[in-house]
């Protein structure tokens, strides 16, 4: 039986989540992993929180010839919202998934029973979250994007999802080609509210960006 963990001293560990960094999906080349570290990889990110044992997410793996054909799935979207769309932007949507050797896609689905919806969604963004980590431990480069295209109808009945799917994902895998520069970080401490204080709770105001609306 495997030996459980519930907490492990890890310097190492701790180490590397400081410094974690995402990498441009352009900057990840082959090798990807292999059918043996895929699935390393998906069952590292099935073992995360998820409340009522609902396992209320699927993955959907692109890797060889499986990224050129969501290409012309792209490609047959954007030309449904834009038929004037010019060559450079249809060429561009059409190779999105050749920007890394692997792609897996992260998708939340709503189970029925008593969880909540919200506590399923988290549940599929942990497992994101998850995904990215094992990837980064068998030394890939990875990154969690969604783009457009996780939102479009067209795509989404191309990859056989229905009303209880979201996109929670499409995580990007592959060998970086260069160590990916520093990004602003925000500052724990206005973030953070230590209650029973009279201090007003530190939401982290400041970072809105105060140009833009709330999103839909």
């Amino acid at each position: 039986m495997t030996n459980l963990i519930a907490g492990k001293k890890s310097a190492e560990l701790l180490e590397y989540l400081t410094h974690r960094r995402s990498v441009a999906a352009k900057d990840l080349n082959a090798p990807g992993p292999d059918d043996a570290q895929i699935k390393t990889i998906l069952s590292t990110a099935s073992r995360v929180p998820d409340h009522g044992k609902m396992f209320p997410w699927h993955f959907i793996v692109f890797r060889g010839e499986a990224r050129t054909k969501m290409g012309a799935i792209l490609k047959e979207a954007l030309l449904k919202k834009e038929p004037e769309a010019p060559l450079e932007k249809i060429a561009q949507e059409q190779a999105r998934f050749l920007r890394a050797p692997v792609i897996i896609a992260v998708v939340s689905r709503i189970r029925p029973g008593k969880t909540p919806r919200w506590e399923q969604i988290l549940s599929a963004g942990a497992a994101c979250q998850n995904l990215c980590l094992a990837a980064n431990a068998l030394g890939f480069g990875t990154n969690w994007l969604t783009e457009w295209y996780a939102y479009n109808d067209h795509v989404r009945a191309a990859l056989g999802l229905d009303s209880r799917d979201q996109i929670a994902g499409f995580i990007y895998i592959g060998t970086p080609e260069k160590m990916p520069e520093e990004r602003p970080r925000p500052d724990a401490a206005l973030l953070t509210s230590w209650w029973g204080s009279d201090a007003p709770l530190n939401r982290g105001d400041n970072y809105d960006k105060t140009e833009l609306t709330l999103p839909d």
